[in-house]
């Protein structure tokens, strides 16, 4: 079994106090000289990142002396902070040992940014359910190779507790148990880059399915038991397929559910 760095699902982990920046960024940023200083700003940033001289939990410069690198206004300076904060990049932190730190789970920008394209049409309900088979199907299979019997013992108490909120017929924290499912499933994989996609995919579906009628119960939490069995005897073909029927079987529930929804307005 391929071993791996554990990736945390919690996004209330410890917070690091942020490092300083005179070891790696020695000559500091570049003064700005175009029309749109807080867009160079950014890009100066993105570039040291890049290049690694930026990580996470790095502590910028103080607006003062971003100011004084830059050759610019403090006003640009705080509209690239709060740019780069709305993108994720960034987090601005309180007290002493504040300010502008480069964050730990920037992944969570691509959330955002789907979202947002979610929100305005740009991304349909039928690119979300073609996107949830391909990227679950995946999952599963890069699961099955890599992920521990402790991860396989959180998968099975979340399966637990969506049995117990469907028999107190509690909708709100079954959907929310639900979608965490397939965010565990997704940490299985050790692929960051996955995982901040099935993250994304799980943000959109949380919103889709907030509008339309739910999964009915008696298909749900069978398939969650089966695909328990399964992962745990590392039968990656079964899992699959298990996993590709199910996100079918919901794609063609879903996409009814929205298109009697639309006929309603």
């Amino acid at each position: 079994m391929l071993t791996r760095s554990p990736l945390s699902i919690s996004s209330t982990a410890e917070v690091a106090p942020p490092r300083f920046l005179a070891s790696r960024v020695k000559a500091g940023f570049s003064p700005v000289a175009g029309s749109q200083p807080a867009t160079e700003i950014i890009e100066q940033v993105r570039s040291r990142l890049r290049l690694q001289e930026l990580r996470a939990g790095d502590r910028l410069p103080t607006e003062r002396e971003l100011s004084a690198q830059f050759g610019v206004s403090r006003n640009s300076v705080r509209q690239a902070l709060r740019s780069m904060q709305e993108q994720g990049l960034l987090e601005i932190r309180k007290g002493p040992s504040g300010g502008a730190v480069i964050r730990d789970h920037g992944a969570g920008s691509v959330a955002t940014v789907l979202s947002d394209l979610f929100a305005l049409g740009t991304i349909r309900p039928q690119d979300l359910t073609e996107m949830r088979v391909l990227v679950g199907t995946e999952v599963v299979r890069l699961a099955c190779a890599r992920a521990s019997e402790a991860e396989f013992d959180r998968l099975e108490a979340n399966v637990a507790a969506a049995e117990e909120a469907v028999r107190e017929n509690d909708l709100a924290r079954r959907t929310e148990l639900n979608l965490e499912f397939h965010k565990l499933l997704a940490r299985m994989t050790g692929n960051a880059l996955l995982v901040a996609v099935a993250d994304a995919v799980v943000g959109i579906t949380g919103q889709f399915v907030s509008a339309i009628e739910r999964t009915p119960n008696r298909y749900v939490m069978p398939f969650r038991r089966r695909l328990l069995r399964q992962l745990r005897a590392r039968d990656a073909a079964a899992a699959t397929d298990e996993m590709r029927r199910h996100l079918q079987r919901q794609e063609v529930l879903y996409l009814k559910a929205h298109a009697r929804m639309q006929k309603s307005r």
